[in-house]
């Protein structure tokens, strides 16, 4: 497995290729177009140390429903901690091939794992030029001893990144649930208890006019909070695609379908992409906050008194097989789970 995996991944031999392989080439109808898409100014940016509480809930609320996109600074995470972190995953990414496919192989459940392009490798059409590590945000042993060794500071750091993080998106899910008019407790526990940690790496690309680091899609999450350290995620908005300008000090935080669903389509997931450049890698870290499997996903009953519910109820575990077969198709998700069909 560790052999197959470290000649397959992007970083392992992006700089030996003058062209883009065939297999990482899109067809003309789904290639990026327009590289250099404005950066967006007017994607809301909150101050998250305001003294104004109604009204950060209030630019938040606005921001979920406009773009599904807002980012936020003053959040309270130490910026060396932040600093850190991207250092620690640069050079997890950074690392030898094999080295990396071994760290990232030692789960046999696959819930800590190294892939490239995406899950589906063998059965995609077109292979996304990334590599990706995700593994569970617990911190107990029976987590933790699946975790990368290396670099050596690998599990110290991400261990107190990932404390800062978790109140931060509980921070952000009170605020959420408050815009919503619903307790400010309401996304606590099982619909909030099951984070992963992704971090994508996307390695210099010879012409990224042809070949995407992810295709346009949704996030299957309630939210999903990631740093980004260079330019290349861009949000489809009024049937353009505009870029989510970096910031050293901001998170951007993103709604997903969980959220989606549980606000009876008040606040939208947002479709979103990731071109490549030829210049530099880039490398994110997302925390992607999902409810526990057998949680029950449905409009909250309050959002239901004058609208009727549009999405059906089911598990958690349910949405994911959904979610997973229709993969970057949201009508056909959608579909799927709302009570209409459509």
């Amino acid at each position: 497995m560790e052999t197959v995996l470290d000649q397959k991944l992007v970083s392992s031999w992006f700089d030996v290729h003058q062209s883009v392989p065939e297999t990482y080439v899109f067809p003309p109808e789904k290639r990026p177009g327009k590289l250099n898409v404005p950066l967006c100014k007017s994607i809301p940016v909150v101050d998250l140390a305001s003294y104004d509480h109604r009204d950060t809930i209030q630019q938040i609320f606005k921001a979920s429903q406009d773009y599904g996109f807002f980012q936020v600074i003053n959040h309270g995470v130490p910026q060396k901690v932040i600093d850190e972190t991207m250092r620690v995953f640069k050079e997890f990414h950074a690392m030898p091939s094999k080295d990396k496919a071994r760290e990232g192989s030692k789960d046999p459940s696959r819930n800590c794992k190294l892939y490239t392009s995406s899950e589906n490798y063998a059965n995609e059409e077109v292979h996304f030029w990334r590599d990706a590590l995700t593994h569970p945000c617990h911190t107990s042993e029976k987590y933790l001893q699946y975790w990368p060794n290396k670099p050596s500071q690998y599990r110290e750091v991400v261990k107190g990144y990932l404390e800062e993080v978790k109140n931060l998106g509980c921070v952000i899910l009170e605020l959420l649930a408050e815009g919503l008019g619903l307790s400010s407790e309401f996304f606590n526990g099982r619909l909030s208890d099951n984070p992963m940690l992704l971090s994508n790496h996307y390695p210099p690309c010879p012409d990224p006019s042809l070949t995407l680091g992810l295709t346009k899609h949704r996030d299957p999450s309630l939210i999903t909070i990631l740093l980004q350290d260079i330019e290349g995620l861009q949000v489809f908005k009024d049937g353009n695609w505009i870029g989510v300008e970096p910031f050293s000090t901001a998170f951007v935080v993103n709604v997903g379908y969980v959220l989606q669903i549980i606000s009876n389509s008040k606040f939208k997931g947002a479709e979103h992409r990731v071109v490549t450049n030829s210049r530099a890698a880039r490398t994110t870290i997302a925390y992607l906050i999902y409810p526990s499997n057998e949680s029950l996903i449905e409009p909250a009953k309050a959002l239901c008194n004058r609208n009727p519910p549009l999405y059906r109820s089911l598990n958690f575990k349910e949405f994911l097989k959904i979610f997973k077969s229709k993969a970057a198709n949201a009508e056909a998700v959608l579909q799927n789970i709302s009570l209409s069909g459509s």
